[in-house]
């Protein structure tokens, strides 16, 4: 070993080599990327459409004042519930009881009429059998009491009716509800024009009805789906989506549709049913019906924000065995929640790159970290894009 003409500089000059060399390698392995993936989720998914509805009670019945006159006492408190019978408000009542005390009047005289002609006819009679009166004068003393009993029953029936109208002052509620709000106050006129004719309304919000429209396309695919009308299992299974975005707690039923389709609007009208035990729901409440038209087997869903959009196209870029990455065009099916469906182009197991797919190229590999696909679910969630209320998955 010699160190005079330069041996051991040779040496470090080989190591050096070698030591650049090995960079390449540990530039590689630096420059693999780590992505967060997710694996492809596969469940049998509902297919629905959801439509904007307003709610109604089972009964929504107005109040209104029968005979004219002033609001002498309202004996509620309005936002309550009542029961049916229960007294709401009561108008001045003497000027019909003073219709009734002239009824019974006009009726006590009609009797005292009806009494005179009774007895003329019973004294004619054996006069007029012993000729002594003629038979003109009988028959008209049957005549005369034949008017004054039709007297008598109109009297009867004017008494009647006037009661009848005296009972209208005090104004009771036709059904166990919730009231709202009084639309007239003590000392207003009412029952006429030009002040108000309905004082107010009483909801029966026990069972509350969602009515909504879906359009004639709608229709007819449901038609052609359902033949002999919404099977049964599916007859109770349409969920309501309130303004917070939260899934009513009872499904509800579908009662019926509308005869004719609106040609205005080109839409048919629809009405579910739906429970109300805890009275959460109020009639004019605006709220998403949600039908069940399909359930997709085996439906194959990845989560939307996974989806690249190119030139109209659904795109994702997914990791192989090898972590290599490879894209694929997708041919997509309605939304559910944060979740897409994909009709083609993926397969069970398949692993997709959720964030980051544009820092990556096809075939370059990639350092994959699998996370958890999760579902949120939103008021505007579900429909795809362009589709408006379009069916979606559910």
């Amino acid at each position: 070993m010699r160190t005079g003409d330069g041996l051991i500089p040779s040496v470090i000059v080989i190591a050096i080599f070698a030591t650049g060399c090995q960079k390449p390698a540990t530039t590689a392995a630096a420059a693999a990327l780590e992505v967060p993936v997710v694996r492809v989720i596969q469940r049998d998914t509902p297919i629905t459409a959801d439509r904007v509805g307003q709610l109604y009670g089972a009964e929504d019945i107005e109040i209104r004042a029968r005979v004219a006159g002033f609001l002498e006492g309202i004996h509620f408190k309005e936002g309550t519930w009542v029961k049916k019978g229960a007294l709401l408000y009561t108008i001045d009542p003497r000027e019909q009881r003073e219709k009734v005390a002239q009824a019974q009047g006009d009726l006590a005289s009609a009797k005292t009429r009806l009494v005179k002609a009774e007895s003329d006819v019973r004294r004619y009679r054996p006069l007029a059998e012993m000729n002594a009166v003629s038979q003109r004068d009988l028959d008209a003393a049957v005549a005369d009491e034949g008017a004054a009993r039709g007297q008598v029953e109109a009297a009867e029936a004017s008494r009647a009716a006037a009661s009848i109208t005296l009972g209208y002052t005090q104004i009771r509620s036709p059904i166990d509800g919730l009231i709202g709000m009084t639309k007239a106050q003590i000392g207003d006129y009412v029952g006429q024009f030009p002040n108000p004719l309905v004082l107010n309304t009483v909801s029966n919000i026990d069972t509350v009805q969602a009515r909504f429209s879906i359009t004639e396309r709608d229709y007819l695919d449901l038609m052609r789906k359902f033949p002999n009308g919404t099977p049964a299992g599916q007859r109770d299974n349409i969920q309501l989506l309130l303004a917070d975005g939260s899934v009513y707690a009872h499904k509800g039923s579908m009662d019926f549709a509308d005869r004719q389709v609106d040609p205005s609007t080109g839409t048919l009208r629809l009405q579910a049913s739906f429970p109300n035990p805890e009275r959460l729901l109020r009639s004019g409440q605006y709220a998403r019906v949600r039908i069940v038209l399909d359930v997709r087997k085996g439906a194959l869903l990845v989560p939307q924000r996974a989806v690249q959009e190119m030139q109209g196209q659904q795109m994702v870029s997914v990791v192989g065995p090898d972590d290599g990455v490879e894209t694929r065009t997708l041919q997509m099916g309605p939304r559910i929640g944060s979740l897409w469906m994909v009709n083609q182009g993926l397969k069970p197991g398949d692993m997709v790159i959720l964030e980051g797919a544009q820092k990556v190229r096809p075939g370059s590999k990639v350092v994959p970290k699998e996370v958890e696909a999760t579902e949120q679910t939103g008021p505007d969630s579900g429909a795809a894009p362009g589709t408006g209320d379009a069916p979606t998955a559910s």
